[in-house]
């Protein structure tokens, strides 16, 4: 899979080269064009999505009570901090464009950092996105009286198209609307809490609103996956650690305010669907935020949570596609034969055309997802093992690093070195193991996938040295 030294004098020479008269890449820019909020609104763009409308109640109905309900949203938070310590200490370290790429070409090999850019673009960013986008066509198609499969995926389709032009045009443009979406998801959120705090308890469900079993046997192992589905997209601050104004302590203050102030808001959000619905009225749900704002407000709280999912999806999908390209930025700058990903558009400082092939290929995987007519169900079964195999390679390689390149300039160190990234990478085994019994046929086409970039690896390394002789 290549060698394991990994040099970035021949790739760095020639992205100066290819990329004369597009503009140089962030990595080689004196001053970046993010600031730190910018940055939290990303990763609170990419965190605070569909999931916390989706999975509380499939907590709710696995933990068996309010303590194990609160517990198992702390425990989610505690992981998502402490992968975040580590990603810090990465990302201030070797701040780059390409991201995990970067990373696990460094820590690893250059093969294993291509399959990695690989599954991103077929699986893991595009399937994400396409999942998020069915989101937001499942709503538009509910809202259009038209609840076929086929409405949701053109709704889904045509949101993708419209936010990728969008980020063509300019990061600038993509972070202003990302800051716009985010701040009108988590007001709309907080908002949402407050009133269900202040309105009565459960009518329906006395019996169970002090935290008393609810329906089933409990999971917690279950819970945990769907507490971490909902936590899941802050490592995306890895791919944006190279355009920081500050990059060597941007990052980590970037990903502390927006880890914290997200876990806070999940218990909150979750103390408010049990105060109102009660644990066996949460655990029951198949919509809990809508019944939750039903119950509190009647039609128009059905109409305001409507809303709220159309945004925070939406919101979402911008961040991910604004984030996605990165890692083809810098994997065409590595390999001559993809050469056309690693050009950086000058005029709006963005990989515009990694952007575009991100753009192009989730549109065949919305297609896919029709096909199936399970939309973003397809996509969770698809997508979740693979991103979790490399998010376990990604923790382990802080250790690889610290012993590799222990004279690197580390902006941060993570503390509790080295049981923090060990926990981290136990919690990513747990989570590997647990993608790959829940999805199922899923998984198999994921991985399928993944194995397909084993051939077309040694093909492009073939391509390079032809390309340098």
């Amino acid at each position: 899979m290549g060698g394991m030294n990994y040099t970035r004098g021949s790739g760095h020479m020639r992205a100066r080269r290819d990329n004369a008269g597009t503009g140089a890449g962030p990595d080689e820019q004196s001053v970046g064009t993010l600031s730190v909020v910018d940055a939290v609104a990303v990763i609170a763009g990419v965190v605070v999505g569909a999931g916390i409308f989706r999975c509380p109640s499939i907590v709710a109905a696995n933990v068996g009570s309010l303590g194990g309900l609160v517990a198992a949203w702390l425990l989610g938070g505690a992981i998502s901090l402490v992968g975040a310590l580590c990603y810090a200490e990465l990302a201030s370290a070797f701040p780059h464009p390409g991201g995990e790429y970067h990373l696990l070409t460094r820590a690893y090999s250059r093969g294993l950092g291509f399959l990695f850019a690989w599954a991103r673009l077929t699986v893991i960013q595009t399937g994400s996105i396409a999942g998020l986008a069915f989101v937001l066509g499942d709503y538009m198609a509910d809202v259009l009286h038209s609840s076929s499969p086929s409405y949701s995926a053109a709704y889904a389709a045509g949101c993708v198209a419209l936010l990728t032009g969008l980020n063509v045009a300019g990061v600038r443009q993509g972070a202003c609307v990302q800051k716009l979406l985010t701040a009108a998801k988590v007001l709309g959120l907080a908002l949402v809490g407050a009133a269900a705090l202040l309105a009565g308890g459960p009518a329906a469900a006395p019996h169970d609103s002090a935290g008393q079993a609810a329906a089933g046997s409990g999971h917690f192992g279950l819970a945990m996956v769907f507490v971490l589905f909902t936590f899941g997209g802050w490592n995306e601050a890895a791919y944006i650690a190279a355009e920081l104004r500050d990059r060597r302590h941007g990052v980590v203050r970037a990903l502390m305010v927006a880890v914290s102030g997200i876990a806070v808001l999940y218990v909150a959000v979750n103390l408010a669907y049990v105060h109102v619905l009660g644990l066996r009225g949460a655990a029951d749900s198949g919509a809990i935020a809508a019944d939750m704002m039903r119950q509190v407000g009647g039609n128009w709280g059905v109409a305001v949570t409507g809303s709220l999912v159309a945004i925070a999806a939406l919101g979402a999908t911008n961040a991910t596609i604004l984030t996605g390209a990165r890692a083809y930025y810098a994997l065409g700058r590595d390999h001559p034969a993809l050469g056309l990903l690693g050009k950086w558009r000058a005029s709006g400082a963005t990989p515009a055309a990694g952007l575009i092939a991100q753009g192009v290929v989730t549109l065949a995987v919305i297609a896919v997802g029709a096909m199936t007519r399970k939309g973003f169900q397809t996509m969770v079964d698809y997508t979740a093992p693979v991103f979790w195999f490399f998010f376990l390679l990604v923790g382990a390689s802080v250790i690889v690093l610290r012993v590799r390149e222990p004279l690197a300039e580390r902006g941060f160190r993570v503390p509790l070195y080295p049981v923090a990234p060990v926990l981290f990478c136990g919690a990513c085994g747990f989570m590997l193991h647990a993608a790959v019994v829940y999805a199922g046929r899923g998984a198999l086409v994921g991985l399928g996938v993944l194995a397909a970039g084993v051939p077309v690896w040694f093909a492009c390394r073939a391509l390079g040295r032809r390309h340098t002789t």
